[in-house]
């Protein structure tokens, strides 16, 4: 058989394939110089990428004022994102800490590339992962920037805390205050609000019930959203309010994780007075921060006992209504009874008179008739009491339209309660 000869004329060999490379930028802090320096990185992996004829920019990916040793950040996400969708064919970075400290994220990442056929070039340490000894290098190096993250961490507790120790504060930005040139001035609007939060809750009212009524009455959380029950609580037991900064109420676990924890007593806290001007003042700060604690510890979020006297009570001399505040003598606690103005130092009364809840409950028992204090007849009966301020004296204005005047002795009420006038000025 006669063999057949074809002469395949040759053709233009095919163009390689140009690889897409893309490159990963952080700083770790969102300071004015790290910023830029993130900037000069992007504009260098933009020139150096392009310069290479076998090369196809296909970005930049750059994360600013992130951490390294978190996997979490958005743009190292959006990298990842990309690889996995096949955009990128190899990936440039700087240093082995600028991709990752933790030596685990590091290495679960240069694993999922190389299964996906990604290099990655550290240009620093000279190491393509795809290459033989590039895993057992990055695996070493990674556990030194691992360690030089741990140790950096170290030194910036150790530096805050040594602040802490000599009252340094550095001035932040909370509901009530507004930062000018550095310092904490109240927010007037705002601070308004703290102290009407604070008088809803000695009134009686839980965190839950003030958050209710915020958003009820559309006003936004320091977020922008909803108020919370938490949010509440944090804001009306933080020192700032009064004027005083606590350092080291919550502090961080470890370098890798970062997760903010209360301190419970784990570490020492340092509490520096007079940092700022307070929205309230230091005593009415403390009475809510015991009245915070008396519930937590009873369980009660209101006093039963005290609660018929809510919204009952108004001072002669401004008019603003009292509330209750827990007191204690010879261990055994008691209610009182305060003027709003005189609790918060923001009004001139403080000659106003606080009254025990003891005097109160005996007054009305006196002139309601009745032996045993009752709540439910004293509601039905009693419109609002008076207290006054030139004598102790309490003025009952009954809903029938009868005033009665009740003088009391400061101590040992129960010995001396009695009705010392009776009007019936606006008979109904």
């Amino acid at each position: 058989m006669e063999r057949i000869v074809k002469k395949i004329e040759p053709t233009a060999a095919a163009l390689p394939k140009r690889k897409r490379v893309a490159a990963y930028a952080r700083v770790s802090l969102g300071k004015e110089h790290m910023l830029h320096s993130l900037a000069a990185q992007v504009s260098h992996y933009n020139k150096y990428i392009q310069s290479k004829a076998e090369w196809e920019f296909a970005g930049v990916y750059a994360d600013a004022d992130e951490t390294g040793t978190k996997n979490d950040r958005a743009e190292f996400q959006r990298l990842l994102a990309d690889c996995r969708a096949g955009k990128i064919d190899m990936v440039v970075v700087k240093t082995i800490s600028r991709l990752a400290r933790n030596t685990v994220t590091l290495l679960e990442t240069v694993r999922e590339l190389k299964d996906l056929s990604i290099d990655v070039f550290f240009e620093e340490q000279n190491i393509n992962s795809l290459s033989s000894d590039g895993e057992l290098m990055l695996s070493i190096l990674a556990s030194y920037a691992q360690e030089e993250s741990r140790s950096a961490s170290e030194n910036v507790k150790w530096r805050k805390r040594n602040d802490m120790k000599t009252g340094k504060t550095k001035p932040i930005k909370i509901f009530g205050y507004d930062m000018v040139d550095g310092k904490m001035v109240i927010n007037t609007e705002q601070a308004a609000l703290v102290r009407q939060m604070c008088e809803w809750y000695m009134s009686g009212d839980g965190t839950p019930a003030i958050a209710k009524k915020l958003n009820a009455m559309g006003i936004p959380s320091p977020s922008g959203k909803k108020w919370g029950s938490a949010a509440i609580h944090r804001m009306l037991t933080n020192p700032k309010m009064c004027g005083d900064v606590l350092h080291q109420r919550q502090f961080v676990t470890d370098h890798i994780s970062k997760r903010l924890i209360k301190n419970r007593g784990e570490l020492p806290m340092y509490l520096i007075e007079g940092t700022h001007e307070g929205i309230v003042s230091k005593e009415y700060f403390e009475t809510v921060k015991a009245e915070f604690a008396r519930r937590s510890e009873t369980g009660n979020m209101r006093d039963l006992e005290g609660l018929p006297f809510r919204q009952k009570l108004f001072c002669e001399k401004c008019g603003r209504k009292y509330n209750r505040k827990p007191n204690c003598l010879h261990g055994e606690m008691y209610g009182e009874w305060a003027c709003w103005g005189r609790m918060s130092r923001l009004y001139d009364c403080n000659d106003a008179v606080i009254v025990r809840e003891r005097t109160l409950m005996l007054a009305s028992e006196i002139v309601l008739g009745i032996e045993k204090f009752d709540s439910e007849v004293f509601a039905e009966k009693v419109e609002r009491i008076i207290v006054h301020t030139s004598a102790l004296h309490l003025t009952f204005i009954m809903r029938d339209g009868r005033e009665v005047v009740v003088s009391y002795r400061k101590f040992k009420p129960w010995r001396e309660v009695k009705i010392i006038e009776e009007s019936n000025s606006n008979p109904r």
